[in-house]
């Protein structure tokens, strides 16, 4: 699809299919979830970030009224999981890698039972020298977080394409920068938590808010625990957030393990203290950055160095590190580029996805690297970005396709909406304004040989026509508060002609559901939308099929109209929905499978890893409080390209939640780790934006049609988040002439780097 096509449903601003029952607080969370007889799971975690463990002795909890099970490294095996390394265990083994680290687990009749059964196991360590600093764990003779692996390399990669260092001495300007992002977390309100049932004959039952039912069995249950993938049956409960940090929760395999031990339910849920420093936050990234332009600003090639921390166990992390270092290279036509990158372990809390995958770094860093580049050259930078930008057609300097492109259109929106060509005449003074640009995969055909039955990245969904005239959505495909299960209502509500109230999406359930990856990569309205898409075609088919024996009228002289359906031209001739299924026996339904387009990456990181991409640009418009260093956002323009709006209203509120989120990440957030401490495990200390420090986000939608979506739509989520931080950053520097390399802006920065600029005569 090609051309934009009138539409019922899609489009609409409509709420939420299940708005209702989360307003009301009908919804049940993971922590609400009650089994009969269920025991209250807890860990031991190491107090060390680097130890040798000498002896675990669990006998006194073993032997306390009320506990069921106690595990260690003792009593259960020592398989390794992992999704890019299979380096972590359910349990330490020799040593404890970071503060945190599980050491141990019980469960207990209940939680006070449980917290007295921890404080009995002993666990005698040897404390080892500890490497928090990944440039020390770099150099020669550090210490080594995993034996095994010397010098500390999780994952290192070079690519060279075209002709950089010939690119570089032609070039008319080169620039250099240095940029450093933090440790943060997703910060999701609801904390991790997970529960199990295991049953004779080992089928275990998970429940939990999870981003991916399906692929936990296959990564991290069934490879530990060594029970067969289908023995696990897989529940999502409904999310209280996820932003990338539910995909590998390990809280699924402890509450598995401690199930099958204790032969009761149990259920595992983690502190906000303990979700703060044992979940994976978004990975730290330290960037150098060369780049050679012409005098008219076209791009001639870039050299990047990237260290990026990994933490104690990697999972997703080298796959992130790749996303950090190609992504920005696609956004604009780079004829020639040297990447080096290298992933490196540390003592300190595991590193991992969030909302964005690595490009909310990458797009900070070369996003304010670009405006450094418009001053050096005295240009504008919203004239140098679209002297740049990558158009509809190409084929990137990686391998990218670009089959929908509405970049440029967001740009000018941004620039056009803040007020650009007035501001940046009188930036200054505290006051300017800045933006960046990003673009995103909508999938990634790299998961899909990690984690799926092949690599095709399939997903698959069942519309199910009940009798009583109502419609359900069966799809693996996870809702983790983004709104995707009203996406796939709307679609199917669309494509079967039947009012979308009366549609509904239960949460996604290995027992009875088809296969979906799930939600990450912004895949699920590309990818499940087509499958849902496809079976709501196939159920209309069947239903009109069976409404034409109660019509004696054939399919195609039939149409549905509101909950009825129709004879064409015969307008007394007409039966209830309810009434066709009930006379075809109680169900009808449509099943469809869509698999997705893209390109697995060869081994020299090039091809086309997934079948579109969506575009956005951000605006900014700041105060600086030049004495305190205080960053006041005032205002945020995003013009996006997610191919076709399927929802305005959960797109809207994507957008204006990404643009709050960045603000908060880049303004506020940070876990400061010391010595391998993570500082202020609370909601006290770990601050995040709220309403009332939310700016007014404006957009706007260019709905380019892509060629491969449902409708033409494109995938939203992580879009929406990835160049903010960039914007702000631009934006400060607009106002004062001071750039802040390392991320979080807070005071202390904003006036160390005015002071900077002070001496070099930069200050506005």
């Amino acid at each position: 699809m090609t051309e934009r096509v009138e539409t019922r449903v899609v489009g609409a601003r409509l709420p939420f299919v299940d708005g209702v029952e989360k307003a009301t607080g009908a919804t049940q969370f993971a922590a609400d979830l009650r089994l009969p007889g269920m025991l209250t799971g807890m860990a031991l975690r190491s107090p060390h970030p680097h130890a040798r463990i000498l002896r675990v002795d669990a006998s006194k909890a073993e032997h306390l009224p009320g506990v069921h099970a106690v595990l260690s490294r003792e009593n259960t095996p020592a398989a390794r999981f992992g999704i890019n390394h299979k380096d972590e265990t359910a349990f330490c083994r020799e040593k404890v890698r970071y503060i945190g680290d599980e050491v141990a687990a019980v469960a207990a009749v209940d939680e006070d039972t449980a917290r007295e059964a921890l404080s009995l196991i002993q666990v005698e360590y040897e404390p080892l020298p500890a490497v928090t600093d990944p440039f020390a764990a770099l150099s020669r003779g550090a210490p080594l977080v995993h034996e095994a692996i010397p010098g500390n390399i999780a994952s290192q990669f070079h690519v060279a394409r075209g002709e950089v260092d010939a690119a570089f001495e032609a070039a008319d300007a080169r620039f250099e920068d240095e940029f450093h992002t933090h440790l943060a977390h997703q910060a999701y309100i609801e904390p991790t938590g997970c529960a199990a049932e295991w049953r004779p004959g080992d089928e275990i039952t998970v429940w939990g808010c999870l981003q991916s039912v399906f692929v936990i069995r296959t990564f991290m249950l069934s490879p530990v625990m060594g029970i067969a993938p289908e023995k696990f049956r897989v529940i999502q409960t409904k999310p209280g957030g996820a932003f990338g940090g539910k995909l590998d929760v390990k809280a699924a395999l402890l509450a598995a393990m401690l199930s099958r031990a204790a032969g009761k339910p149990v259920s595992f849920l983690l502190s906000l203290g303990e979700d703060l420093i044992s979940m994976r936050p978004r990975m730290p990234v330290h960037f150098r950055l060369q780049s050679a332009f012409r005098e008219d600003g076209k791009l001639l090639a870039k050299r990047v160095e990237i260290v990026a921390e990994n933490g104690a166990y990697s999972s997703l992390s080298p796959a992130i590190m790749s996303s950090v270092a190609l992504r920005t290279d696609n956004l604009y036509r780079t004829p020639a580029v040297d990447i080096d990158a290298r992933l490196v372990y540390t003592n300190v809390c595991p590193s991992g996805q969030m909302r964005g995958f690595g490009n909310v770094q990458a797009t900070f860093a070369w996003e304010s690297h670009l405006d450094n580049v418009a001053a050096g050259l005295g240009m504008d930078p919203l004239e140098l970005r679209l002297r740049n930008y990558v158009e509809k057609g190409d084929v990137t300097l990686h391998g990218w396709k670009i089959a929908s492109c509405g970049v440029a259109d967001a740009a000018r929106y941004a620039a056009g909406a803040i007020g650009w060509a007035e501001k940046r005449k009188r930036g200054g003074r505290g006051r300017g304004v800045g933006m960046a640009s990003t673009i995103h995969v909508s999938g990634n055909k790299g998961f899909a040989v990690e984690l799926g039955p092949d690599d095709t990245e399939p997903s698959s969904g069942i519309v199910r026509i009940k009798e009583d005239g109502k419609v359900e959505i069966w799809t693996g495909e996870s809702d983790l508060g983004q709104g995707s299960a009203s996406v796939m209502a709307y679609i199917a509500a669309e494509e079967l002609g039947l009012p979308v109230e009366d549609f509904d999406v239960p949460p996604t359930d290995t027992g009875c559901m088809p296969f979906g990856f799930g939600a990450f990569a912004s895949r699920i309205t590309l990818i499940g939308g087509n499958a849902v898409k496809i079976a709501a075609a196939d159920a209309r088919q069947a239903l009109l099929a069976a409404a034409g024996e109660v019509l004696e009228a054939a399919p195609e002289q039939l149409a549905v109209e509101g909950r009825e359906i129709a004879v064409k031209g015969f307008p007394g001739r007409r039966t209830t929905v309810k009434e066709v299924v009930q006379a075809a026996g109680g169900l009808i339904q449509g099943r469809g499978t869509w698999l997705a387009g893209g390109e697995v990456l060869d081994k020299k990181k090039y091809g086309n890893p997934s079948t579109t991409y969506s575009f956005a640009t951000h605006a900014a418009e700041v105060e600086v409080d030049l004495e305190t260093g205080i960053v006041t956002v005032l205002r945020v323009t995003a013009g996006h390209d997610p191919g076709r709006v399927i929802n305005r209203l959960g797109s809207e509120g994507q957008v204006e939640g990404g643009a709050v989120q960045a603000m908060s990440f880049c303004l506020m957030e940070g876990l400061s780790p010391r010595d391998g401490r993570i500082r202020g495990a609370n909601f006290h200390d770990y601050l995040i934006a709220t309403s009332l420090d939310a700016p007014p986000v404006e957009h706007q939608f260019f709905e380019t049609i892509d060629p491969h979506g449902p409708y033409g739509a494109k995938g939203l989520a992580e879009t929406a988040i990835n160049p903010t931080a960039a914007a702000i950053a631009n934006a400060i520097f607009h106002a004062t002439g001071a750039r802040i390399r390392t991320l979080p802006f807070t005071p202390e920065r904003v006036l160390e780097a005015i002071e900077a600029a002070k001496s070099e005569g930069g200050v506005k």
